[in-house]
C-alpha cells in the first residue's frame, strides 16, 4: 500500500500525479487551499482520502471532513523539519478521534520513535510514520520493527 501526505499548499496540482504513480491513500491538510474539492479528486480516482492537522491546529478543523475521510492525521510536529520534538498533546488527540471515529484508520506523523510507537498504538493509532528515528540510527532495520510492535 502506498500513503501519500501531500504537505502543501495547493493539494489539487499534484493528486493526478500521485493517483497516476498508483497511490492508494492522499492525505492532504485541512489547512490547505481546497481540501473539500481535493477529496472529491481523490475519491474520483477510486482511493481512500486522507486529512491532515497541524499539532497547532484544533481537532474540530477535522469536523467538515469526517464522514468524507477514510483516515485522519493528527501531526505530532509542525510540518517541515526533520528531528522534532514530539508533541505529547498527540496522544489526546488520537484517543479522541479514535473515540469519535472508532472505524477511520487514524495515522501518526513526526517524532514517532522506538520509545513512543507503542503509546501511539495504545492510544489508538494504526498507522506509524518514522524517519529520523529509523533512517538515523545505526540498524534501521531493528528500529523500524520496534517502531512497528515487532520486537
Amino acid at each position: 500500500m502506498w500513503d501519500v501526505h501531500l504537505m502543501v499548499t495547493d493539494p489539487l496540482n499534484f493528486i493526478e500525479s500521485f493517483a497516476d504513480a498508483g497511490a492508494d491513500i492522499i492525505t492532504v491538510h485541512a489547512e490547505a487551499n481546497d481540501t473539500a474539492a481535493s477529496i472529491d479528486a481523490i475519491h474520483a480516482r477510486g482511493l481512500k482520502a486522507g486529512v491532515a492537522i497541524r499539532p497547532s491546529t484544533p481537532l474540530s478543523a477535522l469536523d467538515p471532513w469526517l464522514d468524507a475521510a477514510e483516515l485522519l492525521l493528527p501531526m505530532s510536529v509542525e510540518p517541515g523539519f526533520c528531528g522534532q520534538v514530539f508533541d505529547e498533546g498527540t496522544y489526546d488527540r488520537i484517543r479522541s478521534l479514535r473515540e469519535a471515529r472508532p472505524d477511520t484508520l487514524i495515522e501518526v506523523d513526526g517524532g514517532v520513535t522506538c520509545e513512543n510507537a507503542a503509546a501511539l498504538r495504545e492510544a489508538g493509532a494504526d498507522i506509524l510514520v518514522s524517519g529520523s528515528a529509523i533512517f538515523g540510527t545505526e540498524d534501521p532495520v531493528v528500529s523500524a520493527r520496534m517502531i512497528a510492535g515487532l520486537e
